[in-house]
């Protein structure tokens, strides 16, 4: 695709010359993935704060609820403190702020590295580079793309806040904190995308600076209320924490975000003029003259290829599943005097005993989070194909079937891995609170893998996408974002149940405490494996991409 596609003449020989054109033809292309985002996470933030409005409608509830979560560490380590409980708006930012900075911070390192990084090993950038384009057009694109989607975000939960009541100062104040999580991380992405000739590696370094500044705020938290500790302070994520919205409102905090955008986005136009274009700075590890044995075969190739994502994965699982164990105790105390948060707990999980509905709860999130991966890892066939990847395996005497099962392979027993590693941490962290590990370990990983049956439905509806309309694969994540409204947060919402059933997690019985059907299960089995034959079918017959 050249520049006059997009109708836009350039002119000019500067290292920015073309920047105008591209960043229109990135906003073009992201039309839908940016403000599915967008939409996302106002959606969260909004229905956090009409959640808690309902709940905590008075200011001694709201005072009593802050000052019970900032008595759990491990409440802290997963939120942050609550640094007041005097409006709804003060307790939608700790419900929010630490959670969807790390999301806003995800949202830019996508978009800057598919904008730079991806663009140059797919060979577009290169076709770019042949017209009238200066050698940082392209990474000023992606970052005016980032600040775009970060600058539209802030906007709209800025105004959504203060249009249902809360104030102006505070509300601009949790938007700008998600924003500068974004634009901060976008300057690590533009460095890592210098670094590696891999997009999937440029991801996974700067995915990776993003969970150390997760766990960094997380530990600081814990072992303080105030957020004072230099671990939060260490972490891009606990100076967002420290503007404190609806809390003070610390706007000078912003100075060290900025400082910090300077920096990494000055690192990378610095970077960007040292490497050839489609290479990276750092050396690529030459393999071996010759392939091990163990690589003979698409099944073995599809473990070396999703296997880094597996185990990062399985990391992020132990921890979440160790969390929420952590909490399982303590969560009677917390919802003691508030029967409408119990309510909500049981809504959410189920009629069972209060423990037993917030880990049914918990599991259904660890569910989702599944199903992410399974998402993922299922549109990994997509962009093998359209990397022409597939090209030379299929050309030999590999069918398209066993290609696409060895990729198929993770989400139907890697999400089997994530549920084990999530139920076993979750089992062993509550088990060892309460004196019983023998009992609850068990229960907790029963009640993980339980959740596979409706994972694997939206792994096989991805699956019928890629094999049937694979230029609308990416509808995949807005499936996945539809379940998760519905089945996680549409009790709450009071949605519909027509709406409800929707999902295939609304489906699923109750676990741990609910009564057990195999029916469910068995049904879902079903749908997951109809639909994984219909995809598999409509890609053994259509046409490669490219072809």
């Amino acid at each position: 695709m050249s520049s006059t596609d997009v109708g836009v003449p350039v002119h000019g020989t500067g290292t920015a010359t073309g920047t105008g054109v591209l960043t229109r033809l990135a906003l073009r292309r992201d039309r839908i993935m940016i403000p599915a985002w967008v939409y996302a996470l106002t959606t969260a933030v909004l229905s956090s704060c009409l959640s808690l409005e309902k709940l905590y409608g008075t200011l001694k509830e709201r005072t009593d609820f802050a000052r019970g979560m900032n008595v759990n560490s491990s409440l802290r380590a997963l939120y942050g403190p609550a640094f007041s409980g005097e409006s709804t708006g003060a307790l939608t930012a700790w419900r929010m702020g630490c959670i969807g900075a790390a999301l806003t911070g995800l949202m830019s390192i996508l978009i800057v590295v598919r904008h730079t990084r991806e663009e140059e090993e797919s060979g577009r950038q290169e076709l770019l580079s042949s017209g009238v384009v200066g050698r940082r057009a392209p990474l000023t694109a992606g970052l005016l793309t980032a600040l775009t989607a970060n600058a539209a975000l802030a906007l709209i939960v800025g105004a959504a806040l203060t249009v249902l009541g809360q104030s102006v100062a505070g509300s601009a104040a949790l938007g700008l904190a998600l924003a500068a999580s974004g634009l901060m991380f976008a300057g690590v992405a533009a460095v890592t995308a210098q670094l590696t000739a891999s997009a999937r590696v440029a991801k996974g370094l700067a995915g990776a600076v993003l969970g150390l500044a997760f766990l960094l705020r997380a530990a600081g938290d814990a072992a303080s209320a105030d957020a004072a500790s230099p671990l939060v302070w260490a972490s891009p994520l606990g100076w967002t924490e420290n503007l404190r919205p609806f809390a003070g409102d610390r706007w000078w905090v912003l100075g060290l975000v900025a400082a910090f955008t300077a920096v990494t986005t000055g690192a990378g136009y610095v970077l960007v003029a040292r490497r050839d274009l489609g290479a990276g700075l750092l050396p690529a590890r030459p393999g071996p003259a010759e392939g091990a044995a163990s690589l003979n075969g698409p099944f073995a190739l599809a473990w070396r290829l999703q296997r880094g994502a597996l185990y990062s994965w399985a990391a992020g699982f132990a921890v979440a599943g160790a969390l929420y164990g952590s909490v399982g105790n303590s969560i009677s105390g917390i919802v003691e005097d508030n029967a409408q948060l119990g309510d909500m707990v049981r809504r959410m999980g189920g009629p069972g005993a209060l423990t037993d509905s917030f880990f049914a709860t918990a599991m259904g999130l660890l569910g989702m989070l599944a199903a992410a991966y399974a998402v993922q890892s299922t549109l990994r066939l997509r962009s093998e194909e359209t990397g022409r990847l597939a090209e030379p395996l299929l050309a030999n005497a590999v069918g398209r079937v066993r290609w696409a099962c060895s990729h198929l392979v993770f989400p139907a027993f890697g999400t089997l891995v994530l549920l084990t590693v999530g139920g076993v941490s979750a089992g062993l962290a509550y088990g060892a609170t309460i004196g019983d590990i023998s009992g609850r370990l068990p229960a907790l990983t029963g009640a993980a893998l339980a959740q596979a049956p409706a994972v694997w439905v939206t792994a096989a509806l991805a699956l019928v996408l890629f094999g049937w309309i694979p230029k609308a694969s990416a509808a995949a994540w807005g499936i996945f974002a539809a379940f998760l409204l519905c089945g996680q947060l549409g009790p709450v919402l009071h949605l519909p149940q027509l709406m409800l059933d929707l999902s295939p997690f609304t489906h699923l019985p109750k676990a741990p405490g609910g009564h057990q059907e195999a029916a469910p299960y068995l049904w879902l089995v079903v749908v997951a494996a109809m639909a994984a034959a219909v995809g598999l079918t409509g890609f053994r017959r259509r046409d490669l991409a490219g072809d």
